[in-house]
């Protein structure tokens, strides 16, 4: 179980940090905008939950498992801007918290489209 939750626990853990810095650093700021770094860490924290959820196992990939990570995700989002809100410099806004909801969903429907292109794949008879 800890081998699963530990990649989440930790990428969880440097998304509070980066968040709790005054200013976000130089190379990370002017290189993405503010709308892709929350997109994409919260895609890869969604994958990352969703893994954690279903053991490591394709087969329990579930509507259920996705729903939870989806959730997870966004929960750490708002605990993230609520957080912000104490922080020098920084600021809470919904748009972000929008961001990471969307970035995980797109995760997770690539995540789910991937699973039907993989079972798909196997049910077919090689020709």
């Amino acid at each position: 179980m800890i081998q699963h939750w530990a990649p989440v626990a930790i990428y969880m853990a440097m998304i509070f940090y980066g968040a709790s810095m005054s200013t976000v650093p130089g190379p990370v700021g002017n290189w993405f905008s503010d709308t892709a770094l929350h997109g994409g860490g919260y895609f890869f924290l969604a994958l990352l939950t969703l893994r954690a959820l279903a053991r490591g196992r394709w087969s329990q990939v579930t509507f259920g498992a996705m729903l939870a990570a989806w959730c997870i995700s966004v929960v750490h989002g708002a605990a993230v801007e609520w957080m912000q809100m104490y922080v020098p410099s920084r600021l809470a806004e919904w748009r972000d918290l929008g961001n990471d909801a969307i970035g995980a969903g797109l995760a997770l429907g690539a995540a789910g489209a991937w699973g039907i292109m993989r079972s798909t794949s196997r049910a077919e008879p090689n020709s």
